[in-house]
């Protein structure tokens, strides 16, 4: 993996995965795939990774889109396939065991804007910008920006971004339900890992089977998705999670979850 492009970090139960072009805005390249990747492998054996945070190098840009480079030196066939592949790439992202968050600090155009939506939770600085510019340069978004961003803020709305190529602001960000939070640019970094630190004290157990309730329930009808509600809720049931949180609770405790 190149250390230059994709710099990986772990503070006690929080790895941060950090996109490092700054002199090209952070662009996703091969190279950042490959890492990204290798270092969801990574995260996913960690059992002692309970939060996940991405964030750009810099001060101007979380991830600016796809390397321009590579871009214009895709073909049909490559093209179908590099979508194909991001879009399982972020499909890993969006279904991972643990919360994910992205931590916006500028620009999130394009793949960087898909990466942001494949995530648990989106928290932006007031510097962000983000859009789905691919119209501008006669293609779509294709790592599941014409999928995810619908489902999150809505069909007209999405359509909309989709067909400008409008670029929006952080706080019309927030209004339209796109990001959870606005923060100033220079406490972005705290306020994620505050954040972040919340979700890590909570059973791991507990997290794993609310995310899958919420993933997979989503994309059902509602008497499906109340099923697969009741499985997960007895899954939580066989664990020591759940004996220790209502333990602690009776005692008048804070609970010790071990993710068992």
């Amino acid at each position: 993996m190149p250390r230059r492009e994709i710099i990986f970090k772990k503070d006690g139960s929080i790895a941060t995965i950090i996109f490092n072009r700054p002199e090209v805005h952070n662009a996703l390249n091969a190279a950042m795939v490959d890492g990204l990747e290798e270092l969801l492998d990574k995260i996913e054996k960690d059992r002692d990774i309970r939060v996940m945070v991405l964030t750009g190098a810099g001060e101007k840009s979380f991830l600016s889109g796809s390397d321009i480079k590579e871009l214009s030196k895709r073909t049909p066939l490559s093209g179908i396939e590099t979508s194909i592949r991001r879009q399982s790439l972020l499909n890993r992202i969006a279904g991972l065991h643990i919360p994910s968050i992205a931590a916006i600090n500028g620009y999130a155009f394009g793949v960087g804007c898909e990466i942001a939506l494949a995530c648990t939770f989106r928290v932006a600085s007031d510097r962000a910008k983000l859009g789905q510019l691919e119209i501008n340069l006669g293609i779509i978004p294709g790592a599941g920006g014409t999928q995810r961003l619908p489902r999150l803020i809505g069909r007209a709305k999405a359509t909309e971004l989709i067909l400008t190529g409008k670029v929006i602001d952080a706080e019309e960000a927030f209004r339209i339900g796109l990001v959870n939070n606005v923060v100033p640019s220079d406490s972005l970094t705290m306020e994620c890992y505050e954040f972040a630190k919340v979700l890590a004290e909570k059973s791991p157990v507990a997290v794993k089977y609310a995310l899958r309730a919420i993933n997979q329930g989503i994309e059902v009808d509602l008497s499906t998705g109340l099923k697969i509600e009741s499985l997960c809720l007895g899954a939580c049931f066989a664990s020591e999670d759940s004996k220790e949180g209502l333990s602690a609770f009776l005692e008048k405790r804070k609970p010790k979850f071990k993710g068992l």
